[in-house]
């Protein structure tokens, strides 16, 4: 029985908190609108070390809602217990969704829980088990705008924390849409679909509605914009994601 709490993911943890420190000494530089290395370095491991966290809370979702559902293995498998090595491949799950997430703005779905489906008690708590994990994003992305919002804090902080925020509500976006293999076609799968469908199908199609998303960017714009209108409910400024998200990549505007 494995349900302790990762070592991996007091690391991630770290790395999120040594990026949110190092954030407010370039707060001067950014509101100058001047470009700051020590800026840049402390948004990457923001944003990104509060991706990968988010990661695991999504994935532990699924697992535990699972749990309560009847599929008793999840424990076993560790999936409680929030190491992000149990939810990832290393390069499809994390350096992909990674590097699409810095260089295209682009919040895929990185982990991967299997659930025996046959050990869920109702259909009803298999959609459950399935909405989990999206709305994990959708609760971290509100809170970060909230706290972002409500507490006074340095500005290279501010942005910090409103990239992430985005970067979640656009992940719920994402993954509520009912495309095979994505968990929005998990919470409908058990009504439309009660055998299940092709596990090729199931694999290939994320991978080629992703690819459709660059390849029309009029897709990811309105997906983008159903991210942004949450955004901008609960109180987000979309100039502090321009900044953060802008300043994060310091490989456009850098002169080396």
């Amino acid at each position: 029985m494995q349900s302790r709490l990762s070592p991996w993911f007091l690391v991630l943890t770290a790395i999120t908190i040594v990026g949110g420190v190092l954030t407010v000494p370039g707060t001067a530089d950014l509101a100058s609108n001047d470009h700051s290395f020590l800026l840049s370095a402390g948004l990457l491991l923001l944003v990104v070390g509060g991706w990968m966290m988010s990661l695991c809370l999504h994935e532990f979702a699924h697992a535990y809602v699972a749990l309560r559902g009847g599929d008793f293995e999840v424990r076993d498998k560790g999936y409680l217990t929030l190491d992000i090595t149990k939810y990832a491949d290393l390069g499809l799950s994390l350096v992909l969704p990674v590097f699409f997430l810095l260089l295209g703005g682009i919040a895929l779905p990185g982990g991967a829980v299997w659930i025996n489906h046959g050990r869920i008690r109702s259909r009803a708590m298999r959609s459950l088990v399935s909405l989990a994990g999206p709305a994990i994003n959708l609760v971290l992305g509100i809170l970060l705008l909230l706290v972002a919002g409500a507490i006074e804090m340095p500005l290279g902080l501010t942005a910090g924390l409103s990239t992430l925020a985005f970067f979640q509500l656009l992940a719920f976006v994402l993954n509520i849409l009912p495309v095979p293999g994505l968990d929005g076609w998990g919470a409908i799968e058990p009504y439309v679909a009660p055998r299940g469908i092709n596990t090729q199908v199931r694999n290939w199609a994320p991978l080629l509605f992703f690819v459709l998303l660059f390849a029309y960017p009029p897709l990811l714009g309105a997906l983008s914009s159903g991210a942004a209108w949450i955004y901008d409910l609960f109180g987000g400024q979309p100039r502090l994601f321009a900044q953060g998200y802008n300043e994060m990549r310091f490989w456009e505007w850098a002169r080396w």
